[in-house]
């Protein structure tokens, strides 16, 4: 008898529309390192406690009571906190998850990634049992992104590079953050780097909304981007045409 996978998980949501192709169910995973200012989930931060166990098996029965609903191309996302914290979970998830030819996606911030032991060959193997990853880059510019998010974006670039290096399909994603993101210069270097990569099938501006800063203050957290109105839809739209967003047409022939 095998020992269950557990995992610490904040929720799940069952009709989810916007987390990847299709209709999905996603699992929120609880814990992440990363301090980003515009985050509408901060009651995920906490590594180790907060939220729930659960196993694998667990997880998968919950989600295929929904199976009749996802259509073709819908499945299952694993979001967060940040999902890649909890590798060994995920792994299980997803094998299991394409025993039963569901689709698998990972909505991540990629701040875990390293090409050191043993997270690699960890991820390598997770990236067998992976579809598609929506990978959310904060900010291009280093200094900046530590501004945004307390931490450095190196690695992350790095991830991207790697996922871009094993043809593994990624949905690009940007929060549009005026005063911190949303500018011109920071767009056009985005740009740049996302046109260096070979795997894009999607990228999509995310503008910076306040729908979660109640959870700031039910947790007596300060609120960091207070005054700081989401971008009108004019800057919106030229932050599509500065990444060239229409470009990317990928994952309508997947």
């Amino acid at each position: 008898m095998t020992t269950p996978v557990i995992g610490r998980i904040h929720s799940t949501e069952n009709f989810g529309t916007v987390d990847g192709p299709g209709v999905r169910f996603i699992v929120f995973t609880q814990g992440c390192r990363m301090r980003c200012q515009f985050c509408h989930n901060p009651d995920t931060w906490k590594i180790g406690s907060g939220g729930r166990e659960v196993t694998t098996d667990e997880v998968l029965e919950e989600a295929i009571k929904y199976r009749s609903y996802w259509g073709e191309k819908g499945g299952i996302t694993v979001s967060g906190g940040e999902p890649l914290l909890q590798l060994e979970f995920l792994t299980d998830l997803f094998k299991k998850a394409k025993d039963k030819g569901i689709h698998t996606t990972i909505d991540t911030c990629g701040k875990p990634f390293t090409r050191e032991e043993p997270f690699f060959s960890q991820f390598q193997e997770l990236m067998n049992y992976t579809d598609l990853l929506l990978f959310d880059i904060k900010h291009i510019d280093n200094e900046q992104h530590k501004l945004l998010t307390s931490l450095g974006n190196e690695n992350i670039l790095e991830m991207a590079q790697y996922l871009s290096e094993i043809g593994k399909p990624v949905w690009i994603r940007h929060v549009l953050v005026p005063e911190r993101s949303d500018y011109d210069e920071y767009l056009v270097r985005l740009d740049s780097f996302i046109k260096t990569l070979k795997n894009v099938d999607k990228v999509e501006v995310l503008p910076y909304h306040v729908m979660g800063k109640y959870k700031w203050d039910e947790l007596g957290l300060d609120y960091p981007l207070k005054g700081i109105d989401p971008p009108t839809e004019d800057r919106v739209t030229n932050a599509k045409k500065l990444l060239h967003v229409a470009d990317y047409q990928g994952y309508a022939s997947r």
